[in-house]
């Protein structure tokens, strides 16, 4: 199933949660991962704007995932899970702008997918990690490079307003296991790798994540970047996409997002 987030253009009502089905959208009282369900209403949903699908209380992340990428920037990988935290306050949906921030000379793309918790879940262990996952989407793991270096730690490098798009929506019935993780600027594909070659797989992740620190429903987690990251610069267009793995297999969409040096009006 096919689950997002939908607000009017005129922004009448605020955003809400609905299931897509083709051209309509069962509209849902709250987050599924909530409890929600249908109200009863549907709606055209191409006639509304698709908004970032969710509001987490953190987005948990894994640095060094891919070994490629950890060669690519000259690390080593890493002996267990490299966690780190990006702020809720990141986070952007789909033709929101990535505004490069005038503190950083070398803003660069990750692509990777993004996992959205079910329910609350502590020490759970890897054969149960999956029945606590709601569904899958593309995210962003935008990176102000030059910080990261500077800083060592990534806090100020990674939680820029802006630097976590998400979206466009969470698919529910997919293997985290056989997909494929795309970044395109300007229509050049940038990087391109299966998430098969991760490191630590998903359900591996959840069960360190959830040693350190209890996941709540509808808590984001980003599970690593494939080799080709780069630059982004004013006037660019990055597209997030998530195939899957082999000819005809479900992905989850692409996530379209214009990059500038300045905030929109």
């Amino acid at each position: 199933m096919r689950f997002a987030r939908l607000a009017p253009p005129d922004q009448d009502r605020p955003p809400f949660y609905a299931r897509l089905e083709g051209a309509a959208a069962l509209v849902y009282d709250r987050a599924p991962w909530l409890g929600g369900a249908p109200t009863g209403e549907t709606v055209a949903w191409i006639e509304l704007d698709l908004v970032c699908p969710v509001e987490p209380t953190k987005i948990v992340c894994v640095g060094r995932n891919y070994a490629a990428h950890a060669r690519e920037l000259g690390n080593d990988l890493p002996t267990e899970p490299l966690l780190f935290l990006k702020p809720p306050s990141a986070l952007v949906g789909p033709g929101q702008t990535i505004v490069l921030p005038p503190d950083s000379q070398r803003v660069e793309h990750e692509a990777e997918l993004g996992v959205v918790i079910a329910r609350r879940c502590r020490n759970v262990s890897e054969s149960d990690a999956l029945s606590h996952v709601f569904g899958y989407t593309c995210l962003g793991d935008i990176t102000a490079r030059d910080l990261q270096r500077k800083d060592v730690q990534f806090t100020r490098a990674k939680g820029f307003d802006t630097f976590c798009p998400v979206g466009p929506w969470i698919e529910t019935l997919v293997d985290p296991a056989s997909l494929r993780v795309r970044a395109l600027v300007n229509g050049a594909v940038r990087q391109d790798g299966p998430t098969a070659h991760m490191v630590w797989g998903v359900p591996a992740l959840i069960a360190a994540m959830s040693r350190v620190m209890t996941l709540e429903p509808g808590d984001v987690l980003a599970t690593g970047t494939p080799e080709g990251v780069g630059p982004l610069v004013d006037g660019d267009e990055l597209v997030i996409e998530i195939l899957g793995a082999s000819d005809g297999a479900p992905g989850l969409g692409a996530l379209r997002l214009p990059v500038s040096a300045s905030a929109p009006a």
